[in-house]
This record gives structure tokens, sequence and C-alpha cells, in this order.
């Protein structure tokens, strides 16, 4: 039966095309709805569509991004009925679940709906789902839209669905799903925008609170009459404005409120409901869209926000400080101009503003996607259809973590471990810490130690304390914390003690929460109770841990040292508030990046047998022989390994033979085989044997190729294991032995390495590789009382004689020694006397004595 709700007197824009949602989800079972803010889509058409039964006789879900909305809007609609929430209306977000047996219309935050999939994949009972405020683009969002369309297009095409967006452009969407796209406008009324001036954003040493307090106290001076909205991207940041602001508001007869998802939901609704004052409400994002503050007439805007991220080194999730869009920038405006002409100041200038990018980048696509890999893998859908496909990348980043955590087979397949991982609402890292904490004994340690990592750090910043002191050599910063919130526990949370701890009431709080949900989970998922033995729950969280973030394994670069060498690669600095002691080996549980480098915020020791202990398959005690480049020599190594990871290593004396020929041979390739011959000599070979070659090509003799000198080389590393011993090995006559015999005797004869002058003197033959023709270089007056010159190659091939003036500077390069002495020498011998005049240079040089090989010359007797 259709229900008879009573509505709100107040009208919305909403409200004149309902009939035409209606209509629309009625024909084609889908709608997209493109509304701006305020316009009342959240809390008038999930109620509209199950008025007008389109659910049937199932539940109407409605998906928002976030508690406080789920919350408000439950409330305000059951408030519409005349009901308590619960009745007809509730709702359900992380930690709370306000709903009976009556309900039909229930509001969740997206995960909560995407839980409920991975229980019931085709939601039985549910007629119709609502995702409100899509623009957001949550990872979680865009994984229900897509499940929720393969459920409508393979099981359950009678299940409505709308999607709601406030600035998103609906045609992709509605194109993507095939559906009609409805418009509302707002009711909107003229807004002012202010930006600071330059030079008002140029002093580093002035605060956002001040410029926040300025901006308020502008506002009330100049007679705004309304609410005044603050966005401010934390808690921290609206404490301090709220205190920098007390003042100002107490004199201008305002109320200050703080509106954020961790304030109770009294305190939320002081915040959100209209109240006797006008009132100055500091909140972060969470009023940027769902949620409507009436009367709010101006906005001030800081224009950051801390937007969910996740840490590239462990994936798991963290808030980072970020410039908001223009699309939230605009949001942010629109608050102020929906019931009367509205003001905004934007704590940036108008050109940080235009620089900014016009939409956030969806979570999809910069986002850790371990748990949306898991998902997909418990239902399935692996080929799964999106809206915007997951980066390539970053999917098999997921996949390949979730093997190495177990939760996936060697083909992708989810394995037992990952079913049990997956009822925890974590990151697998996390679920896999639980599960293996639980399976050891510690279950309990093991919720509480996950809820310490996933939630914010319980101390207050800037302390790192146990009963007042700094803890030293320790064993783990997460069994630090584990200590500290039993002994927080221990005084039923006193303020006092916590205090003297050095701990955030509010994180501990909501540790405790986290703690407790997952405690619950835990239950759930095992029939069988923990082991009953004694354990020791400090080992076993290290084990716990050791499990969940093996791939960020990590040894110290020396004893003592606090540079980390990972194994993902890379190093890092272990931080100095680390109580982490002296230990060789540690996993990376949170790291921090910067300019600097990474720092180890939070790290777990780790022994060779915990290593051995859970991953005996990993964990190998290998001898190994390697090259060492500075000494140019290959030594034996033992060494422990964790998959390609290098644990310990100590060097050995023996090493295998094989092996050494093998690495030497290698290492004397990249040096290159000639740097084991005397300088030129091997170019010097292969030049004579070319020489022959050509001269001669009935002789067989052709020059080595480099694959037979590599031959060579490869022959002469077996039985050594170092440079210096094999420089020693003379690959040149290694070489040179290739050749039989007597045509190694052919080569000396025909193309010999050196020549006696007539003087005596030995000079070496120059053979150029190209085939040019040999030639000898020496001095003029070894040639004195010659008429020709030298010949190789039993007199068939003449050396081109380069000349030689005694600076060793040729002064005539030529075949012809008669012709030289002839037609040349005469006018060189006058230069050559003018300025070597201590020189001998005889008039008739072909019956003058050769210098003598000293190099000391006697005076010609001709002249």
């Amino acid at each position: 039966m259709p229900m008879k709700p009573t509505r709100s007197n107040l009208e919305l824009p909403i409200d004149p095309i309902l009939p035409s949602i209606v209509e629309a989800v009625r024909s084609r079972g889908v709608v997209v709805l493109e509304a701006p803010p305020g316009a009342g889509k959240t809390t008038r058409v999930p109620l509209a569509l199950l008025e007008a039964g389109l659910a049937g006789a199932g539940e109407l879900i409605v998906l928002e991004p976030r508690r406080l909305a789920a919350r408000m809007a439950a409330v305000r609609i059951a408030s519409e009925l005349g009901e308590a929430v619960g009745e007809t209306v509730g709702y359900q977000v992380r930690y709370e679940d306000v709903s009976g047996p009556k309900t039909r219309l229930k509001f969740v935050t997206e995960g909560i709906l995407v839980r409920r999939l991975i229980a019931e994949p085709f939601l039985p009972g549910v007629g119709a789902v609502v995702l409100d405020e899509f623009h957001e683009r949550h990872l979680h969002a865009d994984l229900a839209l897509a499940l929720l369309r393969r459920i409508r297009e393979d099981r359950r095409p009678e299940l409505r669905l709308a999607v709601m967006s406030a600035t998103l452009d609906a045609d992709p969407v509605a194109a993507w799903l095939d559906a009609p796209v409805v418009r509302a406008e707002g009711r909107r009324y003229e807004v002012s925008v202010e930006y600071l001036e330059p030079s008002e954003t140029a002093d580093p040493g002035v605060r956002d609170e001040a410029r926040v307090a300025r901006a308020l106290r502008k506002l009330i001076a100049e007679g705004n009459g309304g609410n005044i909205l603050v966005f401010l991207p934390g808690m921290s940041e609206i404490r301090r404005a709220m205190d920098a602001c007390a003042d100002i508001a107490g004199k201008g007869g305002y109320d200050l409120l703080p509106l954020h998802g961790s304030l109770s939901p009294e305190a939320q609704d002081r915040a959100v409901l209209p109240g006797l004052r006008p009132k100055a409400i500091f909140s972060t994002n969470v009023a940027e869209t769902s949620v409507t503050i009436e009367g709010v007439t101006a906005v001030i805007d800081s224009g950051l926000a801390r937007i969910a991220s996740h840490s590239p080194w462990s994936g798991l999730p963290r808030l980072e400080l970020r410039k908001i869009s223009r699309a939230s920038a605009a949001q942010r405006a629109g608050r102020a101009g929906r019931t009367a002409p509205g003001r905004v100041i934007r704590l940036y200038t108008r050109f940080d503003h235009d620089m900014r990018p016009a939409n956030d980048l969806p979570e999809i696509a910069r986002e850790d996607l371990a748990e949306t890999v898991l998902v997909s893998a418990a239902l399935g859908v692996a080929d799964l259809a999106w809206l915007d496909p997951p980066p390539r990348v970053a999917w098999e980043s997921a996949v390949s973590l979730l093997k190495t955590l177990g939760a996936l087979d060697p083909v992708g397949e989810i394995t037992r471990l990952g079913r049990e991982m997956i009822r925890f609402p974590l990151h697998p890292r996390l679920s896999a810490l639980v599960v293996e904490a639980h399976a050891r004994g510690a279950g309990r340690e093991g919720a509480l130690a996950a809820a310490l990592v996933a939630e914010m750090d319980i101390r207050e910043r800037g302390t790192n304390v146990r009963n007042g002191r700094r803890a030293v050599n320790g064993n783990s910063d997460l069994i630090e914390r584990v200590h500290l919130f039993r002994e927080a526990e221990r005084s039923r949370f006193f303020p006092e003690r916590l205090r003297s701890l050095g701990l955030s009431s509010v994180a501990v709080a909501q540790v405790d929460r986290a703690r407790g949900q997952i405690a619950g989970h835990l239950r759930d998922a095992f029939a069988k109770p923990e082991a009953l033995a004694p354990v020791n729950a400090d080992e076993v969280l290290m084990v716990a841990t050791l499990a969940s973030f093996s791939d960020r394994l990590g040894r110290r670069r020396k004893p003592g040292s606090d540079e980390i060498v990972l194994a993902a690669g890379g190093t890092a600095r272990l931080s100095q508030e680390s109580v982490v002691g002296a230990a060789p080996l540690l996993v990376a549980v949170d790291v921090e990046e910067s300019r600097g480098g990474a720092t180890i915020r939070m790290a777990s020791a780790v022994t060779p047998e915990m290593l051995l202990d859970r991953f005996p398959d990993r964990l190998k005690w290998e001898e190994a022989s390697i090259w060492n480049e500075s000494a140019g020599r290959v030594e034996g190594w033992e060494k422990l390994t964790f998959d390609a990871f290098v644990l310990e290593s100590s060097r050995l004396g023996r090493v295998d033979p094989q092996r050494a020929s093998e690495l030497l041979a290698g290492a004397a390739r990249a040096k290159g085989i000639r740097a084991f011959a005397p300088a030129g000599a091997l170019d010097r070979l292969l030049a004579r044997m070319a020489y022959v070659s050509n001269a001669f090509p009935d002789s067989g003799l052709v020059p080595f190729s480099e694959e037979a000198l590599d031959g060579v080389l490869k022959k002469l590393c077996e039985g050594r294991r170092s440079f210096a011993e094999l420089e020693a090995g003379n690959l040149l006559q290694a070489a040179a032995s290739m050749l039989a015999p007597d045509r190694r005797a052919f080569l000396d004869r025909m193309a010999p390495e050196r020549i006696a002058l007539p003087g005596g003197r030995m000079v070496m033959v120059q053979y150029d590789p190209d085939g040019k023709a040999p030639y000898l270089e020496c001095r003029l007056q070894d040639f004195f009382g010659a008429n020709s010159g030298p010949a190789i190659g039993e007199g068939r091939t003449p050396l081109v004689l380069h000349l030689l003036a005694p600076n060793m500077r040729a002064v005539q390069v030529t075949s012809d020694l008669a012709g030289f002495w002839e037609r040349h020498y005469p006018a060189i011998r006058k230069e050559l006397m003018r300025r070597y005049p201590k020189h001998a240079w005889p008039d008739r040089p072909r019956d003058a004595a050769p210098a003598p090989a000293a190099g000391r010359h006697r005076q010609s007797k001709g002249k």
C-alpha cells in the first residue's frame, strides 16, 4: 500500500518535479537527478519513491557519503512522518544501526551497502536504491553503482535505481545507465563573493584562525543577521578558530558551534537545528552537501579540506590536507544563498581559485584498490563494468598485494583466507592482521591493533610517552600503543589519566568504538573460539603485523643505524620517536613521505624465527658466488634471503669454480677483452692477420672474429676468479696459440712485428686494420747509408716510411727512399741544419753511416 506521509509545510525547489522523477523510475526503472544543494532531494525524493510504491514490498535504501548526512536525513523524514527514527525510517552507519523490522526507508553510508552486497549479492528484500550526492565520486559509491547495474542487468531488472547529484554533469552517468535525466532548478539568491588580496596572503606568519577571526568580525560589524557557516579542514583547525573567535562572537551575540563527524548526535543537532540566537558554525566539509543548515546568510571559506587518500607505502587510508576544487567552492558558496541574498568571504585569492581544478578526481582514479579487488573477487565479478574504469597499474598492484597476503591464489581466485578477511570493514592488510592474531589465540589484541592503525593516532601530537617517560629499545610501535590503550582502559578512560599518558580523549574514544566493531565482526566470523592455551599476545601481534606487512620488510643499513633498506626498493629513516630498538629487521607499518625522504613512523621488529614460522617457503639460506666490482674478483658468500631480499650475509673463503669462471667472464666482457692484453697488442695481431689474409689469400689465414676472441677469454677464465689473475694469464699469447704452428710461423715471416733498421735498431711495424699499407715511424738519420726502405711479405710490400725529425715529428712520408734523397732531402737538410745544428746532416746521406741505435749521432765522413 502506498504510504501517506505528513509532509513539511515548507515547499522546496525539488517538489514541482517529484512527479517527473516518480514517472521516470516507474517507466524506466532508473533515473539520474541533477539538483543543486538545498533543493531538497535528499529528504523529498526517497520518500516520494516509497510513497509511490516503487520499492514494492521491500526496503528503499539511500546511500549517503557521510554518517552525519545519513542520520540527519533519517531524523528529518521521521519527524515529518510524526514517528521516531527506527520505525518507518531508519539509518545505519559505522558503529550504529537505528532501524527495526518495520523500517522501509533506510539511509546508510556507502560502505554499509557494499558490505551488504557481499553478504547478499542480489539484495533480496530491497526494492529500490538511491545514490545521493554521487558527484563526490567516492570509491564505494562507484563500486556500488557498478554492482547495482550488474544486478539489474543479470538477475533483478525490477530493482529500481536513482542517482542524485548536486554538481556533476548528469549526462555521462545517464548514458552509462541508459537512464533519463531530470533536472531541478534551485531557489538561489544572489551571493556576493569576496577574495583576499595577494598582500593579505603573503605573510606566512598569519595563521588561518586569525584570518577567520578577521572575516567574522567584518561580517558581524557590517550587520550580518543570519547564521554564518565557516568551512575548515579538520577538528584541530576548528578548535583553534573557535578559540580565536570567542570574544568576537560573544560581543556580536553569536553562538559558536562545531560541526564534524566525530561529534555526538546531540552536538551535531545543536549545530544544525534552529537556535534562539544566530550561530557561527565551524564545520568540516560535512556541511558542503547533504546537510542543510537553515538561515545561513554568510560563508567563510578556508578553501581547504582533508580529503580521503591512502598511504602509497601501506595502502591504508588517511586524510590529506588539500585545496578544494572550484566545484566544491561553488557548493560552499551556495549555502549562503538559499533563503536570502548571501555573502561569501574566501580566505584565498581569486587567482588561487581560478587555478584550481574544476572538479575533484574520482577516488577510483587515485585511491588504493585492494579492498575493491577483494570484493570483486568475492562476488566473482572480475569483469565488472565501471563508469570510469580503475587504472590498470593500480588494479594490478592491488592484486599483487592480495596474493602476498594470501587472499587470492596465483590465478586471482579468492582463497579461504580471503573470504575470512572480507568479513571485516577494514583494509585487507588489517583484516589479515586480525585473522592471523585470532588464529594464534589473540584475536582481541588483533582487533585493538587493527583499530589503532586504522584510526587516528591516540597520542597527542608531539608526544611519545609511557608513564611519563619515552619508551626505548622496544619491539614494536604498534604494541607500545596497544599497551598505552590498555593502561587507559584500566583507568576507565579517566581524563586525568589520559592526559598523564599523553593521549587524546577523542582519538581514544574513536579507537575504542572501532575496536568494539571489529571484535563484533570477529565473533560473527568465526564459530570456533580462540585457542585456549595461553599465548604471549605481544609475540602474536608481532607475527600478525609481519603477516600483514611482509612486503614492507626492511633491514638496517648497518647495526644501530636509523637508515632502513627496504625489500620493496629504496630506503627510509626510522623516526626518532619510534620505540623500536636495535632490531636489525623490521616491517614499516606507517611511512610518511616528504621532500627530505621517507620516514617510518610506526615499525615492528622481525626475527628470522618469525619469518621461518610464518613464511617458511619464502625464506631461504643459500651459498652464492658474487662479483665484487670494487675488488675486481669473485667472492663466496652465504646469505639468508626472504624472496629476493637479502636479510643476512657473510663472506666465505670458498667459491664454486664453474660459477666463478662464469662471473669472471661476464665481468671481463663488460670491461672489454682488450683490457686484458697490452695496450693495442690484440688489435695489432688482428691487423697483421688481416694483411696476410689480403696479401696471401691462399694461405687460409683470416683474422679472429669477436666470437672467437670471446671464446679465448672464456677459456682463459677457467680456474681463475679475479681480474688480476686474468691479466697474468697472457691473453695475447692465448689468442695467438689458436693458430696452427705452421700458420703462426707463416704469419711471423710474412708480417713480422718488428724489423731491424740499417743501424741495428728494431722498430715496430704498424699494420692498419682497414687495409692501408703497413708503415714505420722512425728517425730520418736511421736510413743514412740506405738507398731503399725495408719491405715485408718476402719483399712484396714496401713499407711506407714516416721519416721523423729529432723532435719526432714527420718531415716526409714516402715509400721511395732513393727518390727522397734525390728530390727532397737537400731542401729539408737546410731546415734541419738550422733547427738542429748539433746533429749531423750529411750532404750525401746514401754514403753516410746511420745514427747509432743508442741515439748518439756521429759525424758523417762524407760531405
